[in-house]
């Protein structure tokens, strides 16, 4: 099995600092914060990396009056909150003295069995209170934090990665994860049982590790492909339940568990901000990605010339991932369903391959023979050799002096062209920039110990001795 990035959760009333703890924790302005009570009205979610750990972080609406239809009761949240989380951040305002509802999040929270950390927050202000008044909340392990003002955090941090795993890499194996990622009602459900349907032998049925993850194996053309479906997550405004909060929190395991993912979006309902989201989100973490249009059959009075209408809107909207190939589907008609398969392993090839530095570094210098980067005056970036270091995604590190002058247009020109010459169709690609003098610097930890030999700085040394023999007799 894949493994999946654990996923700690932020719960407690509103106005209590969770939001700006959270994008002190992801370091970037994801949340909204505002003085307004009850302003965070979604999870939202960003991933943290942290010394050698990554985990999801979800920070939740704030505790309101349960009997508000717009809010979700602290009972469904906190169920879902212990059901979904490795990890349980308690988040409590340090000058308010503990309310019932406190004692409530916290009595929950703690009967999940589930590790969980009383987070202390605005300890910077005046009138902050004593720890020892929360300790009647019952709740053993506690930090003082101030968000607004950065203390506290890496301890924060350092507490949680204690109690989660370190990074794991992937575990490789024969089996291609693809997951379909979408809202509610676009037709992911129907779309997997004709997915499975389709195949040429149905390997298993294997029951979901969570109630929202739905897993069936089928064999295609030799390759055995395990189907993930998930529950839909439902616009902003939208979400009524704990459960539908926590739907995202399912999604977002499938969608790191998985290789590819299907995104399908609704050809009745197109163009959803939603939709946006859950491609960046799929993009970040650097898997493939096919836009899916359900639904074709529903399409009246369509002609040959409805898709070509279509399609170039889509593609607008969504213009940050161009690369993902764009189909049009029926589950009903069965139109593309098979397609569907062909794509998955055509993007899960070009995804597992390698290029040849020679070839790559070719590339790189007719590049900057054409076209420069721009710089100030007397530090023009250089761009001396590329490497790749990694594959799924595929990712390649330049290395040279001066780049952190090179303007992210030069970078999307690079990525363009890797892309247009080696035909990355269908996945995303990273591209890393190294500076000389944390080379040399590297070179020399290296050799006082201090630094372990990666497999990044091999390769780059293999690189330079390529492409500069005579400097490495």
């Amino acid at each position: 099995m894949a493994s999946k990035l654990p996923t700690v959760a932020l719960i407690g009333q509103a106005n209590v600092g969770k939001s700006s703890l959270f994008n002190r924790m992801v370091r970037a302005q994801q949340a909204i914060v505002a003085r307004e009570a009850g302003t965070t009205r979604d999870s939202v979610i960003g991933k943290v990396e942290y010394k050698k750990h990554q985990f999801w972080l979800v920070d939740t609406a704030g505790l309101k009056d349960p009997n508000d239809d717009f809010e979700a009761t602290i009972q469904d949240q906190i169920t879902e909150a212990s059901e979904s989380a490795d990890v349980i951040l308690v988040v409590v305002d340090s000058i308010m003295y503990p309310s019932d509802q406190d004692k409530i999040v916290a009595k929950k929270a703690l009967k999940s069995k589930k590790p969980v950390i009383l987070v202390l927050n605005k300890t910077d202000l005046k009138g902050s209170l004593p720890v020892d008044e929360f300790k009647r909340l019952g709740i053993k392990t506690v930090i003082q934090t101030s968000a607004e003002h950065n203390r506290g955090i890496a301890n924060l941090l350092d507490m949680v990665t204690e109690k989660i795993p370190a990074k794991i890499e992937r575990q490789q194996n024969d089996i291609l994860r693809v997951a379909l990622i979408g809202r509610p009602n676009v037709g992911k459900s129907t779309l997997f049982n004709a997915l499975a349907g389709k195949q040429q032998a149905l390997v298993a049925n294997i029951a979901g590790t969570t109630r929202d993850i739905n897993r069936v194996q089928v064999r295609y053309n030799q390759n055995t492909i395990e189907l993930l479906d998930t529950a839909g997550i439902r616009r902003q405004g939208k979400q009524e339940t704990g459960i539908e909060k926590f739907s995202v929190l399912r999604t977002l395991q499938a969608i790191e568990e998985s290789d590819i993912c299907l995104l399908l979006l609704d050809v009745n309902e197109l163009n959803v901000a939603l939709d946006q989201r859950l491609a960046g989100i799929i993009n970040d973490a650097g898997k493939g990605l096919i836009v899916v249009v359900s639904k074709w059959d529903s399409v009246e009075g369509k002609d040959a010339f409805t898709r070509d209408a279509l399609a170039p809107k889509i593609s607008y909207h969504l213009k940050f991932v161009p690369w993902a190939p764009l189909i049009f589907t029926s589950s009903i008609t069965g139109q593309n369903i098979t397609k569907l398969f062909d794509l998955v392993l055509d993007i899960n090839k070009r995804r597992n391959q390698e290029t040849k530095t020679r070839t790559l570094n070719d590339l790189l210098q007719k590049a900057v023979q054409k076209h420069p980067p721009a710089g100030l005056k007397n530090t023009h970036p250089k761009l001396r050799y590329i490497v790749q270091t990694d594959t799924t995604p595929p990712w390649f590190v330049i290395y040279g002096s001066n780049l952190k002058f090179i303007h992210w247009s030069y970078k999307r020109y690079l990525e363009s062209l890797i892309r247009d010459t080696y035909n990355y169709n269908g996945t995303p690609i990273k591209l890393s920039f190294r500076d000389e003098k944390q080379i040399k610097s590297n070179k020399k930890r290296i050799s006082q110990g201090k630094e372990p030999v990666t497999k990044a700085y091999k390769q780059a040394k293999n690189a330079e001795k390529l492409l500069n023999p005579h400097n490495n007799r």
